[in-house]
């Protein structure tokens, strides 16, 4: 009995970690505007470092956020792209990855 109870305590403990890794696409949008000021525009190269800017709509959501996490923590270098990442919280980062992976890749 007591090791059910226990099982069904630590289960209901993952659910709302789960549910805290799904990210909002509605509220992505709105926090993704000056991503696109690079990564919406189509065939968009960076002057200096020069480089294809990549566009992410329909990027799968956890590479976006992986990616992020890369440039927040310094792992990727890119000062712009660390200089963005490092104001945005997991959330954040949760939420512009959902938006961005569900737009279409055209």
């Amino acid at each position: 009995m007591k090791r059910t109870i226990l099982s069904t305590v630590m289960l209901m403990g993952l659910f709302p970690l789960a549910a805290m890794a799904a990210g909002d696409a509605a509220a992505g949008k709105t926090k993704a505007f000056t991503c696109l000021g690079c990564h919406g525009i189509p065939d968009y190269n960076n002057v200096y470092p020069s480089y294809h800017v990549p566009k992410l709509g329909g990027q799968h959501a956890q590479y976006l956020v992986s990616a992020l996490q890369a440039y927040k923590s310094g792992q990727r270098a890119h000062g712009t792209m660390h200089a963005q990442a490092s104001s945005l919280s997991e959330q954040d980062m949760e939420d512009i990855a959902a938006w961005f992976a569900s737009q279409t890749s055209e």
